[in-house]
């Protein structure tokens, strides 16, 4: 079944009006836990609307089978007894992973991802895991964290990996066209780097990237920008540097 809602997160993605937000939360011990949910309500409410009733059972029925609350990849698997793997590494990565289905009033809404307390190691083997799997992942989750302080590049201000997981599932013809459509598909886009102790300082500068509290940065996309090699950025620091308490 994991398969089968990754494939069919993707084409909510292609069909646009989805509204994107993360959260990475950096802990103490140099570890963090990052959250991605995609609102699809927009979509799910026009995509009923033109689908028949009596169709509409099995077009939804393997995301309403993902539960509202957390699941692990490893879990998902081993339910429908299609474990794809036996690395240890892979499945140690699969355990960390969960997905949940959001619903209001019954109806399907979105799709939450967490990737949980990860390490620098964890980090790695996400990597290799990935280029099988495609996961939807905030770019930011691969930034230099050391328990104190975060190195962000702003290159990693981008949807690449999202971009990647639609590639793969795309017909050929089409796959190309993807980066040049990504505008289209989302109605809005933010990450907030949140930390369990104060944030100290901020060294660099971005216009996309604000603090926002004492705990907090925000960095809100500007899809139009990120997508138009000839807007130009007031502020554009490649490397910005944030130390804690």
């Amino acid at each position: 079944m994991k398969k089968k809602l990754i494939l069919f997160f993707i084409s909510l993605l292609v069909m646009q009006s989805c509204v994107m937000n993360s959260e990475i939360v950096y802990h103490r011990d140099a570890a963090s836990t990052s959250v991605i949910d995609f609102d699809t309500r927009e979509f799910m409410a026009e995509m009923k609307a033109m689908t028949p009733d009596s169709l509409q059972q099995n077009e939804f029925k393997d995301f309403d089978k993902l539960p509202t609350s957390w699941i692990s990849l490893y879990d998902l698997e081993k339910q429908e007894g299609k474990l794809s793997t036996h690395n240890q590494d892979s499945i140690k990565i699969m355990k960390k992973i969960f997905m949940k289905n959001k619903k209001e009033n019954n109806e399907s809404v979105g799709f939450t991802f967490k990737m949980e307390h990860f390490t620098r190691d964890d980090y790695q083997i996400m990597k290799s895991f990935n280029k099988e799997e495609k996961l939807p992942a905030d770019q930011n989750i691969f930034n230099e964290w050391d328990g104190k302080t975060l190195v962000i590049n702003s290159e990693s201000f981008n949807l690449k990996n999202i971009e990647e997981a639609l590639r793969s599932k795309s017909p050929k013809e089409e796959a190309d066209r993807i980066p040049g459509m990504m505008g289209m598909f989302f109605r809005k886009i933010s990450t907030t780097l949140r930390f369990e102790n104060k944030i100290k300082s901020v060294t660099g500068q971005h216009d996309w990237l604000k603090q926002t509290d004492d705990y907090s940065v925000k960095i809100d996309y500007d899809l139009k920008a990120m997508y138009n090699k000839k807007t130009k950025l007031k502020h554009a620091d490649e490397k910005i540097i944030i130390v804690t308490e």
